[in-house]
This record gives C-alpha cells, sequence and structure tokens, in this order.
C-alpha cells in the first residue's frame, strides 16, 4: 500500500507534491520521494521517514520544475531500506521516473526475461522498479519522432499484455509529458483532476480525492482499469483504453481501512461506506444478539469512528470515545514488524477510566488482522474496569494473504487463519466477537456505486481475480514477506543532503538512499 501523485503544472509544483504527499502520509510512512522536471533535468529527494521529515527546506528549493511525481511508501515486501524508496529513474529512453501503488503476481518471470530478453538489470527487490523497465523497454520499441500519444499508449498496451496484478502508476517522460494508468481490474485506486490557473489547465493524479482537495484541483473522475492517460509537453491531455478491460474489482480494504474517510474512489464516497457498514453490523448484532446487554459503544480510534457512530445510533446505544489517541504515532497496520506493532498499540492508546468501569462495552474497530492490537485494547478495557468486553469488526474475518499490494503476506499472521470465529474471539481476550458478513460488506460499497458489480476481497473469501494465484505462490510469497524478512540486517548505502539533477543511471544508483 503506497499513496502516489503526479502534477502538470504551469508554476512549480514542489509545495503542491509536498502538500499532496502529506495528505496521502497515511498510505505509507516508510519512505517519502519526490521528481520534478525542469529544462530537461529531473531533480530527485527520496529518503525514509515521513515527508515532513524527508523534505526540508533546502531540499524544495532545489526541486525545479512545473511537472512531478510524488510517492509515500510502505513496504510489502523485503526490508524497510530507502534503497526502494520512489520514484524510481531509468535513462533510457528519454529519462523516465515512475511512481507506483500495488503489486506484481509475475515480477519472478518478468525480471527474468527483463534480463535474459530486454536486457535490462534490476537493481532492487521492488516490483515497481520491474514495472518500470518493462514500460521503458516497450516504450523504446514504440517511440516514434515526435513522441507521439499512440506511440505511449501502444507501449502500455504492451506493458499490459505482460504485467498481471494490481498497479496504479504515474509516470514522468522527460521533454515528453506524464502518463498515468491502471492495472485492468482496476485493484488500486488512482483519480484525475484539473484547474484552470491563469487561462492554463493543470492536471493532477492522485490515490485518493482527498489529495486533489487540499489542492483545490476539481475530481474529473478515476482512471478506468486499464485505462491510459497522457499528458503531452504542450500541456494536451490523450486517453485511451489499452487494453480490454476486465470486470472492474476495487480493493474493498480501501473502503474498509486504507483510505481516508473524506475521499471519493470509484464515485464511492468512503465515508458513507463506512457508515453503511456500522448500519449493516448493527442489523446483524439485532438479529444474532436481539437481547444483548450493550451498555456503550467505544470505537478505536480512528478508521472504525464513522462505522461506530452509526452502529450505536441504530442499536439506540451511546457512543463514548474511550481511547485517547497518541497522534504521534503511526498506524500500526502499516508498521513493518510484528514487534513493532506490538510495541506500539500502548503507546498509541490511553484508555479513560470513567468510560469503561463497570460497564458491557461494545469496542468496534475497522477489522481485525494480526489480532495483536485487538487482544491488547481488549486488555485496556479490562485494566480499565469494564464489566464485560464485546468486539465487533465492521469487516469479515482476514483469512487469507493479500498479494495486490497490501501488508498481509503472510497466512500464518492472520489470526483468523485456520481458525473458528469462537477461536479468535478466546485469543483476543473477548467476551463476544461479532464479524460483518460479507454480503454485507459487499453491499455497503456497492451501493454507493451500483456499476460496480465485483470488489477485491481476497483477504475474506480466497478468491485471487487475477486468476494466477496457487498455493505454491502463495508459500513462495510467504517466504520472502514474512516478519522474519523484514526484520533481517540491511545495508543502507546511504543519502545525500541535497537534491541533485538526475543525469544519468550512475547517479541514480549513487544516490538510492536518497538525494
Amino acid at each position: 500500500m503506497c499513496g502516489i501523485v503526479g502534477i502538470y503544472g504551469t508554476s512549480p509544483v514542489n509545495q503542491g507534491l509536498y502538500d499532496a504527499l502529506t495528505v496521502l502520509q497515511h498510505r505509507g510512512q516508510d519512505a517519502a520521494g519526490i521528481v520534478t522536471l525542469n529544462e530537461g533535468k529531473m531533480f530527485l529527494r527520496k529518503a525514509n521517514g515521513l515527508v515532513k521529515d524527508v523534505f526540508h527546506t533546502r531540499h524544495m528549493r532545489r526541486l525545479q520544475g512545473n511537472l512531478g511525481v510524488g510517492h509515500v511508501r510502505y513496504p510489502t515486501a523485503g526490508c524497510a531500506s530507502s534503497a526502494e524508496a520512489q520514484p524510481l529513474y531509468v535513462n533510457s529512453p528519454y529519462g523516465i521516473v515512475l511512481a507506483h501503488n500495488g503489486n506484481l503476481t509475475n515480477q519472478e518471470e518478468l525480471k527474468r526475461v527483463l534480463y535474459q530478453t530486454d536486457r535490462r538489470h534490476i537493481n532492487t527487490s521492488s516490483d515497481s522498479e520491474i514495472l518500470l523497465n518493462i514500460f521503458a523497454h516497450e516504450l523504446q520499441h514504440c517511440a516514434d519522432e515526435p513522441l507521439s500519444p499512440s506511440a505511449v499508449f501502444k507501449a502500455i498496451s504492451n506493458l499490459y499484455k505482460r504485467c498481471k496484478g494490481a498497479y496504479a502508476a504515474v509516470a514522468l517522460i522527460n521533454d515528453h509529458g506524464m502518463v498515468c494508468f491502471r492495472d485492468p481490474y482496476g485493484i488500486r485506486p488512482v483519480v484525475l483532476g484539473k484547474k484552470v490557473t491563469n487561462g492554463k489547465t493543470e492536471y493532477m493524479f492522485a490515490s485518493e480525492s482527498v489529495a486533489l482537495d487540499a489542492l483545490n484541483f476539481e475530481l474529473v473522475r478515476d482512471v478506468n482499469p486499464g485505462e491510459a492517460i497522457y499528458i503531452d509537453s504542450n500541456g494536451k491531455l490523450h486517453s485511451q483504453q489499452c487494453i480490454e478491460a476486465n470486470e472492474a474489482a476495487p480493493c474493498i480494504f480501501e473502503y474498509v481501512y486504507l483510505a481516508r474517510p473524506d475521499s471519493f474512489m470509484d464515485d464511492i464516497s468512503v465515508y458513507r461506506a463506512r457508515l453503511r457498514m456500522g448500519e449493516k453490523l448493527a442489523e446483524k448484532i439485532l438479529r444474532i444478539w436481539p437481547d444483548h446487554d450493550i451498555d456503550v459503544v467505544i470505537p478505536i480510534p480512528d478508521t472504525s469512528t464513522t462505522s461506530a457512530m452509526e452502529l450505536a445510533t441504530k442499536l439506540n446505544l451511546k457512543l463514548r470515545h474511550g481511547f485517547v489517541k497518541n497522534r504521534y504515532i503511526g498506524r500500526t497496520f502499516i508498521m513493518p514488524g510484528q514487534q513493532m506493532r506490538k510495541k506500539s498499540v500502548r503507546q498509541k492508546l490511553n484508555a479513560i477510566g470513567l468510560e469503561f468501569k463497570d460497564k458491557n462495552v461494545l469496542l468496534v474497530d475497522d477489522s481485525v488482522v494480526r489480532g495483536t492490537t485487538s487482544q491488547q485494547i481488549v486488555d485496556m478495557a479490562r485494566e480499565a474496569g469494564a464489566n464485560k468486553v464485546y468486539f465487533a469488526s465492521a469487516a469479515p474475518a482476514v483469512r487469507y494473504p493479500n498479494v495486490y499490494g497490501i501488508d498481509m503476506p503472510s497466512a500464518k499472521e492472520l489470526i483468523a487463519h485456520g481458525r473458528t470465529d469462537e477461536e479468535v474471539e478466546a485469543l483476543i481476550g473477548a467476551d463476544k466477537l461479532i464479524y460483518q458478513d460479507l454480503e454485507d460488506l459487499v453491499e455497503t460499497c456497492r451501493e454507493g456505486n451500483p456499476k460496480i458489480t465485483r470488489f477485491d476481497t481476497s483477504v475474506f473469501d480466497g478468491n485471487y481475480i487475477t486468476g494466477d494465484i496457487d498455493e505454491n505462490y502463495l508459500q513462495q510469497l510467504d517466504n520472502r514477506r514474512n516478519d522474519l524478512a523484514k526484520n533481517s540486517p540491511v545495508v543502507d548505502v546511504g543519502e545525500d543532503e541535497d537534491a541533485e539533477p538526475i543525469d544519468d543511471t550512475i547517479m541514480e544508483l549513487h544516490n538510492v538512499g536518497g538525494a
């Protein structure tokens, strides 16, 4: 899970990219990067850390140009090394930088073919570098002079034939323009925005519409599955369906947890979807537990607050904010490594005893993934004096690994994998555990956009929509992406202090730690 942004402006875009990445910070807290283009030179700054820590005034001053792309990263494979921070760069053809959100499911095969047939070397374990080199190779074979939109679209059409999995990407082509494309199923989100400044149209791509809002861009629409949008050197927008789209199947976990509530994705309001999740969950409680003895509903901040609010209203119960959140601790779900997540929970939340003492409380969370947070929060509620502690999840049980760009890679790390609801209930220490039904969850999102009849729900039902995932693939993925792999020692080549122009691949390789 990552956040991407691209701005094709009429004035310097460094501040706009910074502001957009700050708004998208919830999508990745491991690393951040920006590349801008000015008079044939690309300027790069990327490093590990939060946006506010990666970019200082000296870096911002060097990020010159009216075009640029940015990225915030959370790693779903390998280690949290700045060597894999994005955007990534290749110098041929033209000079291309790319920012990518998602995961290629055939990356090992692509990496082998790239070296043996395309004669391209992949320097990191990042599938984003593979995607970039596939695009560069195809563009080199399709390029004409001057570079035409048809050549760009042909290159992306060829890319679609080679790359499987989930990907939303935005790329800068030196002195030619900016292109954005989305996988044929539309699993990962990306939207298009525009605004008119001094009579000229500026364009923006972003993972979520909230980034457009922050920069006063109008949301035009989502980039369609299998579509590419190219803005040429004259600022003219071209779009083309580059491959016959499959049935759209956006990731439903975006609406459960990943996205901000004030975002729209695929014409669905995340906020309203979460309200409906709370309503459906309340209906289930009334159906299976009509004589409940719940005294108060307490959300686990922040993602579940919207669902908990509607649930409490439907049950005619009081909603109380019983946990105080430390705003300076990141999202525990996207922290690499189980030990770091476990340590951070009590640093992140503190219980208000008055809201728990001698009460039967219903804790509401967006989901239960590894169970680490849930177990500790139940313990905190009891320590704060709760009489009984019930637990409700706005999502169904997460039983299967995610292969499309979310860090749920190892089945062994998922508390519900191979266990009954009652066993999970006992493990987290709750007096009762209630999950949302999958059919109800799908309905909460589909109601926002009836045109979408299918969602990627693979983490709940094990149905991998790309059709190329088997047990052998999952086992290999588990070996590469489990917590032990993430905690392996990393040798980092370091980072320079100032943004520098990208002149060639040697410069880029020397700056893999960020510059």
